[in-house]
């Protein structure tokens, strides 16, 4: 069974910072290109950003790049996401995302 697990929301004040982490199983997660998306509450889907199998390429949302950084670390089947200067508007449920299987994410609520 393919399963994606995300940990590392929660509270956090303007300029500050969070990782996310993302436990993937069930699937050839280093062969896998992967994804984070986030939904701020009542908007649709944004995608965040991507990973390359290999971990070597990757590219963001204007909205978030030179902010987060996305990674993986292929041993452990594990996605990140470091989330600095975070801002009001980053407020939103992240999920980790593979070609065809979503998270049920966590939440990052950016707020003093």
């Amino acid at each position: 069974e393919v399963q994606l697990v995300e940990s590392g929301g929660g509270l956090v004040q303007p300029g500050g910072s969070l990782r996310l982490s993302c436990a993937a199983s069930g699937f050839t997660f280093s062969r896998s290109v992967m994804k984070w998306v986030r939904q701020a509450p009542g908007k649709g889907l944004e995608w965040v950003s991507i990973i390359n199998s290999g971990g070597t390429v990757t590219n963001y949302a204007d909205s978030v790049k030179g902010r987060f950084t996305i990674s993986r670390d292929n041993a452990k089947n594990t996605l990140y996401l470091q989330m600095n200067r975070l801002k009001s508007e980053d407020t939103a449920v992240y999920y980790c995302a593979s070609s065809d299987t979503r998270g049920k994410g966590t939440l990052v609520t950016v707020s003093s």
